[in-house]
């Protein structure tokens, strides 16, 4: 990317827009408006960079173009619930074409905010379970998007940790109470744990609770092991997680793959960045006239399992010989 180019990307993911139609527009030429909610993730976050990177880039391949015939409002609420909420409320009193939100209590919110104001969302977990759509396949209503995991991902984390971990005999998920999909996930896991010989416990990372606290008081027995959800909160400090795991050698599965490239352990989850590519394509569709209650919801067809080997080495971890050659990707 040139120096030029970065300057004009690094622009447009800084500037929150204002919504009135002037300025730029080619003459004659409509210039739709677009809020983009992004829970997880700061501004400056690399990891939603390129996710709202990868949604630009497609629009425009489908003939949208910021400050030409779209006006797009960006928030950044940092995994912050009442941040997030805020700016809920703020998109959804602009009366924007669209929205566009990622994370399940962003997405909550919105749900309970406007029955009119299309929404598509993403990094999204069992939203007919927490009520935002009727079903898949027709969700109904003025929401539709793209599905990170179904319920079954508890389960499936809390075995490919066992595998990594045989001696493993605790676990501790890292979860949120006002994200159903993060207590589903906890409930599998605490369904599956007994057939693998293992204790759940549950650290619920909503209503001010120390998770450095926690984990630590959670770390004073041996053979531990932890599970991190797709919380926003979790994401958004993903680092301090990370580096907490390392500090109580406590093997742990995250959700995805940037997360054990930063460090994690391991990963098992699907291409987040795909996803947001898929997002501006319904954006596009609805922009153009389709009904997001006639969009399915669509699921993740691949996951990825992606083990850190070097972070293996560093918690002393001896991972059976086996275990690697069926990850899709080893970092050394």
């Amino acid at each position: 990317m040139s120096g030029i180019r970065r300057r004009q990307f690094i622009t447009l993911l800084g500037a929150t827009i204002a919504w009135p139609l002037a300025a730029r527009a080619q003459q004659g030429e409509l210039v739709r408006r677009l809020g983009v909610l992004v829970a997880a993730y700061t501004q400056n976050d690399r990891e939603g960079q390129a996710r709202i990177g990868a949604f630009i880039d497609t629009l425009q391949r489908l003939g949208w173009a910021d400050g030409r015939n779209l006006r797009i409002d960006y928030r950044w609420a940092a995994g912050d619930a009442d941040r997030g909420k805020n700016f809920a409320a703020e998109l959804v009193r602009s009366s924007p074409d669209v929205i566009v939100a990622n994370g399940n209590p962003v997405l909550v919110e919105l749900h309970r905010l406007t029955s009119t104001v299309p929404i598509v969302f993403t990094q999204v977990s069992d939203p007919v379970g927490s009520g935002v759509v009727a079903g898949f396949a027709r969700p109904g209503g003025n929401i539709t998007g793209f599905i990170n995991f179904e319920d079954a991902m508890g389960g499936k984390w809390l075995g490919v940790l066992k595998e990594a971990s045989p001696s493993m005999k605790r676990v501790a998920v890292l979860f949120g109470s006002d994200a159903p999909a993060t207590v589903a996930f906890l409930r599998m896991a605490e369904t599956i744990a007994p057939s693998l010989g293992i204790q759940v416990t549950s650290i619920d990372v909503h209503g001010g609770v120390e998770i450095e606290r926690a984990v630590a008081a959670f770390a004073r027995q041996p053979d531990g092991g932890l599970i991190v959800t797709p919380h926003p909160s979790l994401i958004a400090n993903r680092r301090s997680i990370i580096a907490l795991a390392a500090g109580h050698r406590l093997p742990a599965v995250y959700p995805f793959r940037y997360l054990a490239i930063e460090g994690g352990l391991m990963s098992y989850g699907p291409d987040q960045i795909d996803q947001w590519r898929g997002a501006a394509t319904y954006v596009d569709r609805i922009l153009r006239g389709e009904k997001p209650g006639e969009l399915p919801v669509q699921a993740p067809t691949k996951f990825e399992l992606v083990i850190n080997l070097k972070t293996a080495k560093a918690l002393g971890l001896d991972i059976p010989a086996a275990f690697p050659l069926r990850a899709d990707e080893v970092i050394e």
